[in-house]
């Protein structure tokens, strides 16, 4: 999205799950919270209306940051913007003089504004050039489909996008961008669509290849793996983290990491000695074994909130674990 188009035009927009999320957080006055992915600032808006507190307001879209101004005017000294990824956390509160939050919000994968701005590059419905860079820096998805080996296009499509016909659809790819680059959303997403048939689900046959290019551009599961050492690092004792994720990739990644990091990961065996990872006090406590699903009700009102998952815990008093132990 332009930096001229105002957040007055996405107030209307909710998060998913923001009362089930607001629930997690229990924000109370005095207290410090993170909203490690602001986008259209439905959480940040949603956290300083609840309690009398702050809101450190994180986002890697300097777009998402010139649209929080006007917020942050309405809610003098207590929402505070910055510009940087929600894996840098630790470091970009610490240059800010803030070493303990009460509260981590992470709302993952692609923000509402970014998709509907077609020059950005994320959507396949409309034409735009083919970025998907979720800051203003790096290799854009044009880079990676019109460089990329075959072989390499195809283990990216198949694990970042989980499309069983990536090989097919790696080998389309090459064979177009010989005749010339693929520089559009719209002509990529018409490559993709002739090779892989449209499933019964109705889901678009080019979903899982924009996802995955999307994932790999802005190496998406790298952030969380470093967002969530870095939740566990800045969350005070008895702080909340409450991580919605999209699809199957990012949720088990953070239940991997919420299960280690409470105890609840099953032990390797009774008859072997303890590994470094259960031999350590639990950092976590889980607010809920397994996740937080969407009503009906918004699912009904926003087909967007139907995969949604919400995993949630809460700080102990343990120290955080050496961060190259993360699950």
């Amino acid at each position: 999205m332009s930096a001229g188009r105002k957040m007055t035009e996405h107030v209307a927009h909710r998060p998913v799950m923001l009362t089930e999320v607001l629930a997690v957080l229990s924000p109370r006055d005095g207290g410090v919270y993170v909203d490690g992915t602001f986008g259209a600032g439905g959480y940040s808006r949603a956290i300083l209306e609840a309690a009398d507190c702050i809101v450190w307001a994180i986002d890697r879209d300097p777009d998402a940051i010139r649209r929080g101004e006007d917020l942050a005017a309405a809610y003098p000294g207590r929402l505070r913007l910055v510009h940087g990824r929600f894996g840098e956390l630790v470091a970009l509160l610490r240059d800010r003089n803030v070493t303990l939050v009460d509260g981590v919000a992470l709302d993952l994968g692609v923000s509402s504004p970014q998709l509907d701005e077609a020059g950005r590059g994320f959507s396949f419905r409309a034409d735009g050039p083919l970025d998907m860079r979720m800051g203003a820096d790096g290799p854009t998805a044009a880079d990676a489909v019109n460089s990329l080996a075959e072989k390499e296009l195809a283990d990216i499509i198949f694990q970042l996008g989980e499309e069983r016909h990536s090989r097919r659809v790696a080998h389309a790819i090459v064979k177009a961008r010989r005749e010339e680059p693929i520089t559009g959303t719209l002509a990529l997403a018409g490559i993709v669509r002739r090779v892989v048939p449209r499933s019964r689900d109705g889901i678009d046959p080019a979903t899982r290849t924009f996802q995955a290019l999307r994932i790999y551009v802005n190496d998406e599961l790298g952030e969380l793996d470093r967002a969530l050492v870095a939740a566990e690092t800045l969350l005070a004792p008895g702080g909340r983290l409450a991580v919605v994720a999209f699809h199957s990739l990012e949720d088990r990644r953070v239940k991997a990491f919420l299960r280690a990091r409470s105890g609840a990961a099953p032990r390797t065996s009774r008859h072997l000695p303890a590994t470094q990872e259960e031999g350590r006090a639990p950092t976590f406590s889980l607010i809920k074994g397994g996740t937080i699903k969407p009503s009906k009700e918004e699912v009904a009102s926003n087909p967007r909130a139907r995969s949604a998952r919400l995993r949630a815990a809460e700080r102990t008093g343990a120290p955080a674990w050496p961060e190259e132990r993360a699950a």
